[in-house]
């Protein structure tokens, strides 16, 4: 393996894990929050429905609900967090629900705010679109910075127009790339998801979105392989139209998701390789019972016994 691309841990991608450690000298775990915020693609400000994957309640834990407040919700998932990591001791307010930036500055000043009066909490993440950011809420964000670690999670989903077209997504992936690249000019850590197996895109189109990916300048990204959950607009047209849909198997998505590493810009952070929901929100469930801590093992093993690595055939 080439030495240049292990970060200094030994391992063959460049582990979110790792990079904190690097960074703060500790784990700091992040806490969920919902903050009641919605989309303009809900509220028919461009659509509604939202997108046609989305079911937020699936991935919010137990404490993480709009009726409690921000601090309440921190000071329960501190309770939540505390007899699995022990010695943690400072964590991020992660604005998961809905997008957290779509509201008036006043809204997410106070609601930011409320936030980081907790003494525990040393930064945000905030989860939003692409489509609910301006130069003024930068410009707030890049003060914020100063004092706290501030970074700004978009939900990329796709590449490709014609797939955030059929999935309701309200916005055009130039907007994505405008949005990551203003982000970044403000100063922010920039992190991005992107949904591996969503109608009509072939193996072949998901692999090439790792050079579009890596030309962008993020600092993480989370990867989720397509679940069909329930109560969602996709659910109806998966039971409708299920020809279109082609969802990974476990190999299938170990061996993709190596591949698409091996072309992935390596200072690219991995936060995620998968998605996790309860069983009970899925419509098919065709991974078993794997646990996320597994299949991380597992992908990282293959990758050793085959001598790759993230990056490896990486042209910058």
């Amino acid at each position: 393996m080439d030495n240049s691309f292990v970060w200094g841990h030994g391992r063959p991608f460049n582990a979110y894990s790792n990079y904190m450690k690097r960074k703060y000298g500790e784990r700091i775990q992040k806490l969920s929050i919902d903050a009641g915020f919605s989309c303009p693609n809900r509220d028919g400000k461009i659509s509604y429905g939202g997108c046609s994957f989305c079911s937020n309640e699936a991935f919010n834990p137990s404490y993480c609900r709009d009726c409690h407040s921000i601090s309440q919700q921190i000071e329960e998932g501190i309770k939540f967090h505390k007899w699995r990591y022990k010695k943690v001791h400072k964590y991020f307010a992660y604005f998961q629900a809905y997008s957290n930036t779509y509201a008036p500055l006043d809204i997410l000043k106070q609601r930011y705010d409320e936030a980081l009066s907790n003494e525990n909490i040393c930064g945000l993440v905030i989860g939003t679109r692409p489509d609910c950011i301006d130069e003024e809420i930068l410009s707030y964000l890049e003060e914020l910075n100063k004092y706290y670690h501030i970074v700004i999670e978009f939900g990329i989903e796709s590449c490709y127009n014609s797939t955030l077209q059929a999935i309701n997504r309200g916005h055009t992936f130039e907007c994505t790339k405008k949005a990551i690249e203003d982000s970044k000019k403000h100063g922010l850590c920039v992190g991005g998801h992107i949904i591996f197996g969503l109608p009509t895109e072939t193996r072949e189109d998901m692999l090439k979105q790792a050079d579009i990916l890596s030309a962008l300048p993020l600092d993480s990204i989370k990867f989720h392989q397509l679940q069909i959950l329930k109560n969602t607009t996709m659910e109806k047209d998966y039971l409708q139209n299920t020809e279109k849909y082609h969802l990974f198997s476990y190999e299938e998505y170990k061996d993709f998701i190596i591949s698409f590493l091996e072309n992935l810009n390596p200072n690219i952070v991995i936060e995620r390789f998968v998605s996790e929901v309860p069983p009970r929100y899925n419509v098919i469930n065709t991974w078993g019972t794997k646990r996320n801590e597994t299949i991380v093992e597992e992908i990282e093993k293959q990758m050793i016994k085959t001598n790759t690595y993230q990056g490896k055939n990486y042209k910058q």
